[in-house]
């Protein structure tokens, strides 16, 4: 019997890498997106390629949306087997230039989305007594690594809290739930971001720190990670019998993180200033 995975978040980068890999890997994968109409690239490459992948509408900010998804596809199926929470985005601005709604909009697709599609997969799983959850973190959700990305950090931080404990509830029906943490992702650090809408160049106290963390931006996309290296650690996480609780994936996430175990708070607080201030990257040498 062929497995069933669902992918949110779709429509480009991580999640639609992850979606053509797991249909060309014979999952039965269902694309999942807010917006039907940016499937197109999708469903060609999904005809051409006769893989069994299927899009669907899902807005994990919708409670009514995700039911209705999930309902379709267990219906369809009777089963599922792999659920990617990969739906998400950045808001990029200062906390004081941010407004609470955009911040609570930052945690309502980075963090709740997440929760109510995990919420609305369970019982599946839970009754056939197996199943995997990918939630997809980030470098950014084990060390608050960037300014002006707070609202960011806050969500995935979160999405890394509430992953381990629910590991801990489900265990017991054979449900594993796995972090998989990307540095920067090439297609869409920038792209999927959202400014604060209060922010304005010519009189923001912020303004001289942000101009240089753009100028710095280019040596630090220098390492960067395609959005398929991470769908293929996707992959070999779902095909696995007993994965690992997280995974990180580029050169850069690796890099951080061994320094995180190596320097102090304010060692690696300095570093970080001067890899994106020095336009060094986040590589150790």
């Amino acid at each position: 019997m062929a497995k069933v995975a669902v992918v949110t978040g779709s429509s480009s980068g991580i999640g639609f890498e992850t979606s053509l890999l797991l249909a060309r890997n014979e999952y039965v994968t269902y694309a999942t997106m807010r917006n039907l109409k940016k499937s197109t690239d999708l469903q060609e490459i999904a005809a051409k390629e006769r893989i069994p992948l299927k899009v669907l509408s899902l807005d994990v900010n919708d409670d009514t949306s995700v039911s209705n998804a999930i309902n379709t596809i267990v219906k369809e199926n009777g089963r599922i087997d792999v659920l990617v929470n990969n739906a998400g985005y950045d808001v990029f601005g200062s906390l004081e230039e941010l407004t609470i709604d955009e911040i609570k909009e930052q945690f309502e697709t980075n963090f709740f989305g997440v929760i109510r599609a995990t919420k609305a997969v369970i019982p599946t799983m839970r009754k056939q007594k197996s199943g995997t959850i990918v939630n997809i973190s980030s470098l950014g959700g084990r060390i608050g690594l960037m300014p002006f990305l707070t609202a960011y950090h806050s969500s995935k931080f979160a999405v890394e809290g509430f992953t381990e404990s629910l590991r801990q509830e489900l265990a017991q029906f054979n449900i594993n739930i796995i972090l998989i943490e990307p540095g920067v992702i090439r297609s869409n650090f920038v792209d999927n971001s959202k400014n604060a809408k209060n922010y304005n160049p010519e009189n923001s106290p912020y303004a001289s720190t942000i101009q240089k963390l753009f100028e710095g931006f280019q040596s630090i996309m220098a390492y960067s990670s395609h959005p398929r290296d991470v769908a293929e650690v996707i992959l070999k996480v779902v095909s696995t019998s007993n994965p690992n609780v997280r995974y990180p994936v580029g050169k850069d996430a690796e890099s951080v993180l061994k320094a995180r175990t190596e320097l102090s708070d304010k060692e690696i607080e300095k570093w970080v200033r001067e890899s994106y201030m020095d336009k060094k990257g986040f590589i150790r040498q």
